[in-house]
């Protein structure tokens, strides 16, 4: 990665360590994340939507997910796992995840998601609200990373956020990076790359991969992609 990139996934790592603690409001739309019920009400009709999407895809054996966070998704994998790796570099979220989860089928790995390498393949491989935090460089090589650690004929889920007014109570966007700011006012700078259904699924298909990709009324990008037999 350039110079660049390298220190706003430094701050990236940062920022969601310090974040971790809080990081639920935002999923949950309390604090300054709350736009009123009828905002609440739509929020979660889409994540509904996108939750019954990973139903169908069902995820199922050796699960992978990347980014795991504070266990939001985990704790929707981890029932249909034989076994699920869960892997992110802040050791605050993994703790919270821990507790929230607590499935003897979830292994934790804390590292840095662009230093770490599969030592195993995968039926299933998630990554939620990851993707548009990767820097464009590091794009092609990410998914190189996911199609080494998906088995043959397994499936990826990823769900990320849309682009929208509300994103802006953050801070300013600014050609791939973007202001984030704590409940406490202090600010850092991380990855933000944006996408929609259809670019993103011309250039996974340049890269092998054939992605079934949707997008919900308002906040999320959502579907799956398998390598192109």
């Amino acid at each position: 990665m350039c110079e660049r990139d390298d220190d706003l996934v430094r701050q990236q790592i940062a920022y969601y360590r310090e974040r971790a603690r809080e990081y639920d409001e935002w999923f949950h739309r309390h604090g300054r994340y709350d736009r009123g019920p009828e905002h609440t009400r739509r929020w979660w009709d889409e994540v509904a939507e996108v939750r019954a999407a990973l139903e169908r895809a069902a995820p199922r054996g050796h699960i992978l997910e990347l980014a795991c966070g504070t266990g939001i998704w985990t704790e929707r994998l981890a029932p249909h796992a034989a076994h699920l790796t869960a892997v992110d570099a802040s050791p605050e979220a993994l703790a919270i995840n821990r507790l929230r989860v607590a499935a003897p089928n979830v292994d934790y790995q804390c590292t840095d998601l662009f230093a770490w390498q599969p030592t195993a393949t995968y039926d299933f491989v998630f990554f939620g609200f990851w993707l548009t935090h990767v820097p464009p460089a590091r794009f092609d090589t990410f998914w190189a990373l996911v199609g080494q650690a998906l088995a043959e004929g397994g499936t990826v889920f990823l769900v990320d956020t849309r682009v929208q007014p509300e994103m802006r109570i953050d801070g300013s966007l600014n050609g791939g990076a973007a202001i984030r700011t704590l409940n406490d006012g202090r600010q850092f700078q991380i990855v933000k790359i944006f996408y929609e259904p259809a670019p993103l699924r011309k250039r996974l298909h340049g890269l092998g991969w054939s992605a079934d990709l949707h997008a919900t009324a308002t906040f999320f990008l959502y579907g799956t992609a398998k390598v192109n037999g």
